[in-house]
């Protein structure tokens, strides 16, 4: 019997913390919530002040039973949940469900997984903050409305089996508003001009000067007619600028900003970033890590203070106090920083690394002296134009913080010209054209988002919290309203006009362009669904409501506003429209677009939301002829797919002929293109089309997948279908019921029996018993 039983959220973190508790404390893991609305019913007592019904799930009634039986043999419990509003919900479910005794239970805090950080918060106990309760509350109970009401709309309206929610549809609505913008972009182009000069050094010799046009050239034509200027002009330095120039650190991470910096620099989508810093965390590598605190603690303060000056000198370090500017930074104390600043890197997973190693970075950047630049601007006359080239250069005088570190941005421009230093230049001197090339640019359509600049926009517009920004966006893509997914780029041509001596040139050149990798493109239900609630429901969709709305979450977590109130001013005016909504009757199912008549039959063409998806339809329900039905073409849309290509979509499946007696047809689904025979399928490449491969070219691709299909294949027994002997990457393996088995080295696979298979198939797989070795550093407390 222990005397003091600690309750956390993760089995990680309890064993972490056990290390540090004596014998008398024991240490054990809720798993995160023990109870939570009723899954299958509303669960709201809307005429009783919202009152929630909470259930504890049938895989979580033994670890209850386990927790009430740890409780009542222990003479204190201390409930240690998370430091949010999450947690402090999941300390009073335990609270509850566990019927503690208020005189035997303590409510423990902490921002950090360290010895001095558990036994401070052992000594200082406070009580469950109902107020942080009712906030997580208010946010678990609006989103249930929401959801559960909003969702029969959708199945009834649009398509069964969608759902809504508060914040995931306001997300979606941001990223279809981006795709149509970028649609309906209209690009332009112009011609930028840049021009090499010589100056002669004072030592006589020769050195380049690359300027560019302090304006850009409209046309083709304009931009000829410059170069045949600057045949006879000459060109002078009409003036000299030098500025000393300062930048700054950006502040610790908080969870949006290390979202968004882990996408940038290690190419991490959001939720990984969050389940590799849960990690770390609970492995007591750094601390909290959902918080919209920029702020640090004195400790880490002199901890970095003093790793700058053990690993850089006195010279690098700057204390700065950062202090958040968002409303909502009550989730947390801290900014998210490592524990110990002396351990500059730690054992783990690459990516465990690689993550640790940029919050290191980060937060010992942000206590380090400003970067201090010099930065040069020479303007270079034309005797015979009033425009002038300008020619920049920049150079490093003391690197401070960019020693360690430098921030990456979302729209980082891959051409700076201005990182290099320019020669020594005399105002007044003439300068030898060397020469100057007009280059025809184009303008940049808006960039879809990535997971990182969604979680910036989310947070920008005061939607969400840290806790937030991961499911949503794993949400939205769940439920097939957005997809990750990369564009190829279109071949483009650009001209390009170059003045040499008194010689100008002409040139076309090719690049691609709009190729996008890892961004975030809504699919045809995501843009319908985001229609249509933004037709019935624009209170909900829009921005300031839901920004709103979270203010009010605060409002309830500070003690200044009533959760349940709160509930019902949104729900007097949300429930009657959805009961509008939902009886309102349309002559046209929701999404549908008439493209035109079919010119065979007459009938009329629509794209629409079918039971499965996206559909093109010819006829309608009320002809005698039931209504022809052939999936959208992989990489068109319902708004932009044409008649011409609807139709197109009816010439598939198309038979090839026969090859050994068995008919082979190729057809189209959403995945892509394929090859049907035998009851089999076979993708088609990209590069062949499915309305022009002939039989005989079908019958090599279908051959070339069964050559691949019999070398994978070393074994197989009659008396037993399910298991099989293959060759796989990392070599042979037995597969047995959607399971995989390896084979000993000291066995040869196409030798094995059945009986052999089996006895390696229910032999136990040994656990590993070697732990790892930590590095051991000095820790500074």
């Amino acid at each position: 019997m222990h005397k003091n039983l600690v309750i956390v959220e993760s089995p990680a973190k309890a064993k972490t913390i056990e290390k540090f508790l004596g014998a008398d404390y024991k240490v054990l893991s809720s798993y995160g919530h023990i109870r939570d609305l009723k899954k299958k019913e509303f669960s709201i007592d809307v005429e009783n002040g919202f009152e929630p019904t909470y259930e504890i799930p049938d895989d979580k009634k033994a670890l209850v039973k386990e927790l009430k039986s740890a409780a009542k043999n222990a003479d204190m419990v201390w409930l240690a949940s998370d430091e949010d509003r999450e947690g402090e919900a999941i300390s009073w479910h335990l609270f509850d469900v566990l019927k503690l005794d208020p005189k035997k239970t303590k409510r423990i805090v902490f921002h950090e997984i360290t010895k001095s950080a558990i036994l401070k918060a052992i000594e200082n106990p406070r009580d469950i903050d109902f107020n942080l309760v009712n906030a997580q509350q208010a946010r678990r109970v609006l989103d249930r409305i929401v959801g559960f009401e909003l969702s029969p709309v959708l199945w009834r309206k649009v398509k069964p089996a969608l759902s809504a929610g508060r914040v995931q549809s306001v997300a979606v609505r941001l990223i279809v508003e981006r795709e149509r913008e970028a649609n309906a972009f209209v690009c332009e182009s112009s011609y930028r001009v840049v021009a090499i000069f010589e100056v002669k050094d004072k030592d006589g010799s020769i050195s380049d000067v690359k300027a560019e046009l302090s304006s850009r050239l409209k046309t083709k034509e304009e931009a000829e007619a410059f170069l045949q200027k600057c045949v006879d002009s000459t060109f002078r330095i009409e003036d000299i600028t030098t500025r000393p120039l300062k930048k700054s650190p950006a502040p610790p991470f908080t969870t949006s900003t290390l979202q968004q910096e882990a996408a940038r620099k290690l190419g991490l989508p959001v939720a990984r970033t969050m389940m590799i810093a849960q990690k770390l965390y609970e492995n007591g590598l750094i601390t909290y890590m959902r918080t919209d605190s920029v702020n640090l603690s004195s400790l880490a303060l002199n901890t970095s203070r003093d790793e700058i000056i053990s690993l850089m000198g006195e010279k690098y370090v700057k204390n700065r106090h950062y202090s958040t500017k968002s409303k909502g930074a009550q989730e947390a104390h801290e900014a998210i920083r490592p524990t110990y600043m002396s351990n500059v890197d730690i054992e783990g997973t690459p990516q465990e690394k690689k993550l640790y190693e940029l919050i290191w970075k980060r937060t010992i950047a942000s206590q380090m002296a400003d970067a201090e630049l010099e930065k040069t601007t020479a303007n270079i006359s034309i005797s015979n134009d009033d425009r002038k080239f300008v020619a920049t250069g920049e150079v490093i005088k003391f690197d401070g913080f960019l020693k360690v570190y430098a921030e990456s941005y979302d729209d980082d421009n891959q051409e700076d010209d201005s990182s290099k230093l320019l020669p020594p230049l005399v105002k007044g001197d003439e300068v030898k054209r060397k020469s100057i090339v007009a280059t025809e640019r184009f303008t940049q359509a808006p960039p879809r988002y990535t997971e990182g600049s969604l979680v910036r926009k989310l947070e920008e517009l005061g939607i969400g919290r840290p806790s937030t920004y991961a499911p949503t966006i794993s949400t939205v893509q769940q439920r097939g309203y957005v997809e990750k997914s990369n564009r190829e780029g279109v071949k483009r041509e650009y001209d390009i006009l170059t003045l040499k001596g008194s010689k100008i040139s002409a040139a076309t050149k090719s690049e691609i362009t709009g190729s996008e990798k890892s961004k975030l493109l809504p699919t045809d239900v995501g843009i319908v669904v985001n229609d249509f609630l933004m037709e019935f429901f624009p209170g909900i969709m829009d921005y300031n409501f839901t920004a709103k709305v979270e203010k009010e979450f605060d409002e309830v977590a500070d003690g200044e506003k009533a959760w349940n109130g709160l509930m019902g001013d949104f729900y007097k005016e949300f429930h009657p429209l959805v009961n509008e909504t939902m009886n309102k009757k349309s002559e046209h199912k929701v999404g549908e677009r008439l493209l035109g008549n079919d010119p065979k039959s007459g009938k009329p063409v629509f794209v629409k939301i079918g039971r499965f998806g996206p559909v093109i339809q010819i006829g309608t329900a009320d002809d005698e002829e039931k209504p022809k039905f052939a999936q959208i073409t992989k990489g068109c849309s319902m708004e932009s797919i044409s008649l011409e290509e609807a139709l197109e979509a009816f010439k598939l499946p198309r038979d090839l002929g026969e090859y050994d007696g068995k008919i082979v047809t190729v057809g189209e689904s959403r995945f892509g293109p394929y090859i049907r025979y035998d009851n089999s399928f076979t993708s088609i490449p990209k590069d062949i089309s499915p309305m022009e491969i002939n039989l005989d070219e079908a019958v090599e691709l279908i051959n070339a997948k069964k050559e691949a299909e019999a070398k994978k294949m070393i074994k197989s027994f009659d008396e037993e279908p399910e298991l099989q002997i293959l060759n796989g990457r990392f070599g042979p393996y037995i597969s047995y019921k959607k399971k995989n088995f390896k084979i000993p080295s000291s066995q040869k696979p196409e030798a094995l029996t059945l009986e052999e298979c089996m006895t390696i198939v229910n032999t136990p797989k040994e656990k590993s018993t070697a732990k790892k070795v930590r590095k051991t550093t000095k820790k500074k407390e």
